[in-house]
């Protein structure tokens, strides 16, 4: 019987070949790059501890890698990021071991870290993954600048359902299509008991 496929297993394959495709241009990497670090820099500033713990680490550079796709960032006086020259040697190596787009998409939406391979200064390590785990972008609050405090709470309870119904529909449709095409290792047989030795 053939295995049930997710029914966005398309979007691996769409990815691959817009990846094997040509390459966007070096200016526009550089510029997607920059838009990335204003963002992060954003996020950092709303998190005084964030930025405290940073600048102990200033000067360190680190290259994130996924694919073929790399990002190397140094961590500025002021405690955010800018971004390193690609030449530069980095103190801390992370790459995204999972290849598929859309596994990670699923991680993402479960709450679940994606695995990363690390290499470098575990100090340093240490102060991105307490980055990683308490700090979040309070969109609320941004949209609350732009819009005001109740349509912004609207709009952020809206997206919080939205999201809460994504996770549950992968949850429920495409996790277990994907675990269906795992083998499952035998059970090992329970050591038998003394009287069926005796007998033997």
């Amino acid at each position: 019987m053939a295995t049930p496929q997710s029914p966005f297993s398309f979007l691996d394959g769409l990815f691959e070949r817009v990846a094997a495709g040509p390459q966007p241009p070096q200016w526009l990497v550089h510029e997607m790059q920059q838009r990335m670090v204003l963002f992060l820099n954003h996020v950092l500033m709303q998190e005084k501890e964030a930025t405290d713990r940073l600048v102990r680490q200033k000067g360190c550079i680190a290259r994130v890698q996924w694919r073929a796709y790399s990002m190397a960032l140094v961590i500025t006086p002021a405690g955010l990021f800018n971004l390193a020259p690609e030449t530069a040697a980095p103190d801390l190596r992370l790459e995204v071991t999972e290849s598929s787009p859309l596994t990670l998409a699923q991680a993402a939406l479960r709450g679940d870290k994606p695995s990363i391979r690390i290499e470098g200064d575990v100090q340093l390590a240490a102060e991105i993954n307490w980055l990683v785990d308490h700090v979040r972008w309070d969109v609320e609050e941004d949209l609350a600048r732009v819009i005001g405090d109740a349509p912004a709470h609207t709009v952020a309870q809206v997206a919080r359902r939205a999201a809460q119904a994504l996770r549950q529909f992968v949850g429920a449709r495409v996790a277990p299509s994907s675990f269906a095409a795992v083998p499952v290792p035998p059970m090992p047989a329970a050591p038998a008991s003394g009287s069926d030795r005796a007998g033997a």
